[in-house]
């Protein structure tokens, strides 16, 4: 045990929040359906990432949400068109309007595809001194053509705590996934489906919980201690 009073020197306390129960549950809850912003990452015909996005969406409406995905045809590659692009911005848009989001990619050579960091690299971290992912939660989900496997999903969850996003703990990994649907497009009864039925679960609970209170649990000492000026300039540094 640490004497009393705890020596910190080199503490602003004044600027300290100690956290409390009636802190995090003062907010009125919002009462609209939750909003979620899925993202695929394949441009295939038959694309299995955006099947099993679209299988994601109906799961959502049906748990009581609103679900958008966005089609990355046309999205430019980062840098290689302004940000004034119409998809780039229909893609940040959705982004600020979503409370959570999904991201499914296949699994190329070990990783998540290009398309799908593309989408990603198009979202900024702050727009001023707004972060538009900040606080929002996120599910994770892969497909590819062999034996399971969690390299997309695990590089997914790093871009994910860098957007300083909520990531739920439950995760989707389908294996051999052009066994898993139908002529039509429908993913078959199977122990995936199930998982995916668990994660949108999860992904909605999770938002539910954390939407009202997203701006308090990321509020953070080190940037109470800027200006608003200050946190502006250093979140819109140009990236290297």
């Amino acid at each position: 045990m640490f004497p009393a009073p705890i020596d910190l020197p080199s503490l602003q306390h004044e600027l300290l929040d100690i956290p409390s129960p009636a802190q995090l549950g003062g907010a009125r809850p919002s009462t609209h359906a939750p909003r979620f912003l899925l993202l695929y990452g394949s441009l295939r015909e038959r694309s299995y990432s955006k099947l099993l996005t679209e299988e994601a969406a109906r799961l959502l409406v049906a748990l009581g949400g609103e679900a958008r995905i966005f089609d990355p045809h046309g999205l430019p590659l980062p840098d290689d068109a302004p940000d004034t692009h119409p998809k780039v911005q229909e893609l940040r848009e959705l982004a600020q309007w979503a409370e959570g989001m999904v991201w499914c990619s296949p699994e190329r050579h070990g990783a998540m595809t290009g398309i799908m960091k593309a989408q990603i690299d198009w979202i900024p971290l702050a727009i001023g001194a707004v972060r538009p992912t900040q606080g929002k939660t996120l599910a994770v989900m892969e497909v590819s053509g062999g034996s399971q496997s969690f390299n997309a999903v695990n590089q997914m969850r790093i871009l994910g705590r860098w957007m300083r996003m909520i990531t739920i703990p439950n995760q989707s990994s389908v294996a051999k996934a052009f066994l898993e649907f139908d002529d039509a497009g429908r993913m078959k009864p199977s122990s995936y489906y199930d998982r995916v039925v668990d994660v949108m679960e999860e992904l909605v609970k999770f938002t539910l919980l954390t939407r009202d209170v997203a701006p308090y649990l990321v509020d953070r000492y080190s940037e109470r201690k800027e200006s608003a000026e200050e946190l502006s300039k250093r979140v819109n540094q140009r990236a290297i």
